[in-house]
Formats: structure tokens, sequence, C-alpha cells
């Protein structure tokens, strides 16, 4: 393991492996270099770059810093590219897409840019209206009672995860307190995403999105719902010249065996 210092003074942890033109992978809600699919995805792409996994701030063996701010954790990823030189390529899951595109339009030095489901919700078709609308101030109120095995269960719920697989996930010894640890980060997720969801684009995140001039592509998994569909599609129809992707077969959990060469065939 080793570290960068942000531009707030916030150590962030990482791991380089591989050699090759630089790669950043930024991970998405609740996932770390010890949790998650980021892992196994550094390890493909391992023998074509020189990969840098890192935790967000707040997590895993990265520190914080109060208050967050979004322009702190692109701080983060700066801080980290200018580590492999001053300039990279980057990939984003979900979340942490959203924060590799404001690193792109702010120009943190990202090479070319690879962005996997933005989860931007434009449309309420299909969701508990009344939960899309409440959910993140609830997750906040849960978060200051401590209750953070509450508010992974309602991120959970909204994400579409059935009753009886976060019933499951609460029995799993090495999942349930991994997602407990890292509860407290998920405003930060929500404030990279902008506004609440079910409304078009707002004005900031459109402004994100025109400002970057970087080759960019978008993943989506074949069988991901067409309300994510149309999120990726919108992104990539706003962002300069960038390009679309479908990944068949795949979910927004999609396997780093499909992503890997999404990645490589783009980047190298």
């Amino acid at each position: 393991m080793d570290t960068v210092i942000s531009a707030d003074g916030t150590r962030i942890a990482f791991e380089r492996q591989g050699n090759g033109p630089p790669l950043v992978l930024c991970d998405g809600a609740l996932c770390r270099r010890s949790f998650g699919p980021m892992a196994k995805l550094a390890a493909l792409l391992a023998p074509h770059f020189t990969v840098l996994h890192y935790d967000r701030r707040g997590r895993g063996d990265s520190r914080d810093t109060a208050p967050y701010s979004v322009g702190r954790e692109v701080e983060d990823l700066a801080a980290l590219i200018d580590a492999l030189g001053g300039s990279a390529h980057v990939y984003g899951a979900s979340s942490g897409a959203a924060l590799a595109m404001r690193a792109a339009a702010a120009g943190a030095g990202v090479r070319r840019l690879v962005m996997f489901e933005p989860p931007y919700v434009l449309e309420e078709a299909g969701f508990d209206v009344e939960l899309l609308d409440s959910y993140r101030s609830r997750i906040d109120a849960l978060l200051a009672r401590g209750q953070r095995g509450a508010a992974v269960a309602l991120f959970m719920k909204v994400v579409g995860v059935p009753a009886f697989g976060i019933f499951a996930m609460r029995l799993l010894p090495n999942v349930w307190p991994k997602l407990k640890a890292v509860a407290h980060t998920l405003p930060y997720d929500f404030a990279q995403l902008g506004d609440r969801p079910g409304r078009p684009l707002p004005r900031e995140l459109v402004s994100v999105m025109s400002s970057v001039r970087v080759p960019t592509l978008l993943g989506v998994g074949g069988k991901s719902p067409a309300w994510m569909h149309r999120a990726v599609e919108t992104v990539a129809n706003t962002i300069p010249g960038a390009k679309l992707r479908e990944l068949p077969g795949q979910t927004h959990n999609a396997a780093a065996e499909a992503v890997a060469p999404l990645i490589r065939e783009f980047c190298v």
C-alpha cells in the first residue's frame, strides 16, 4: 500500500500494479480496495497498464477531512494522477464514473475516460416515487443516529436489491460489516451524482458533462433496466464526442472479464 496527500491534507491510500500506460480505477458506492469488483479488474488490466486502485476518502485505509465536498474528492483523484506522472486514463463505475467525469471536466490530467453506468435517475417510472423523493434525507437521518445497518439496507432497497437479498447479506459475516463500515460515505456518492433523482439533468451536471474534452467511452449492461440505458445515453449525448458501448448479458454489477476488454481496447 502507498499513499498520496490530497490538496486539503487528506491521506489517500492506493495500490499500484502492472506496467504500461497509467490507469486509475474509481469505485462506486460502498466499495474499496479490499471489497468490491476493482481488485479483480486491476489484476486483469495489470498486464497492459500501470493500474492504480485506491480507497476513496473515508473508506478503507484512506482518511477523511470534514466537511465533505465534491471538489475535495476530485482533488483526491487529481493527486493520484499526479503520482502517476500527471496524466492517466481513468475508469469509473457507478458513482465512481460521476467522480471520474468531474475530474476530467476539471482538467485533472485525464487522458481517456471510461465510464460504466453512471446512475443518473432521469425518470420516475419503475421506482417507488415516495422512496425516490426521500431516501437521501432518510439515509442522512439514519447515519446521524448511528444506524449504519439501516442506512445500508435502505440504500440496497433503493438500488433494487429484493428484501430477501438484503436479509441474506445481513447474515454474511464477510459482507455486512464491510458495508456498514463505509455507510457514512453514501452521502458522498449522492453528492457526486448531483441533484435529487427523478428530474432532468440539472444545469450543473450538464455544464460538467459539456466541459469534458477528452476521449470518452460509456458502457451499459445489456440486461440493465431501461432507465439506466436512458441515463447512459443521455450522458453520452451530452459529453462532446463520447462513444457508447453495450456489454451483452451484463448488469450494473458487470463482470470484470466483460469490462476489462472495454477499457483495454479504448485506452491502449
